[in-house]
């Protein structure tokens, strides 16, 4: 099966690289830089890291796998569809529970997280897939 919409298999350790390189920078934070002369403007600061996240993020998550098959076309369907499920649930609970300001940390929340969450799941559900055809070969 052919997938039209996925990123070859390079660009993921690409994602791995930009989200190794973002980290810290979303750990320091701007005012920690901004004696630095480094992205003096905080919210160039607040793009710039952002933009990368999410590009390293989608990299990662939408990238082939070495042998893409039916079986890993449906797991990434699955784990995207829980992604989705999840996010909005989560959605719909902060926006009933949350008042004013903390509304705008909900949707930097909300921007994130379903590719976050379905990058876990499809790994988990890919690791499970291996571990059980490892002990099944041990068995056989």
């Amino acid at each position: 099966m052919k997938s039209r919409f996925l990123f070859p298999y390079w660009c993921k350790f690409i994602g791995y690289f930009l989200l190794l390189v973002d980290i810290p920078f979303i750990i320091i934070k701007n005012d920690d830089l901004t004696g630095m002369g480094f992205l003096n403007d905080e919210q160039t600061f607040f793009i710039a890291t952002i933009v990368t996240l999410i590009t390293a993020i989608l990299l990662v998550a939408f990238s082939k796998e070495k042998v893409e098959d039916e079986q890993i076309a449906q797991l990434r369907l699955d784990s995207l569809q829980w992604a989705i499920y999840l996010n909005y649930i989560i959605l719909i609970i902060c926006f009933l529970t949350y008042k004013g300001d903390n509304v705008r940390s909900v949707l930097h929340f909300n921007l994130k997280f379903p590719l976050i969450f379905f990058i876990l799941r499809f790994r988990w559900m890919i690791f499970r897939r291996n571990w059980a055809a490892r002990k099944e070969a041990r068995l056989s």
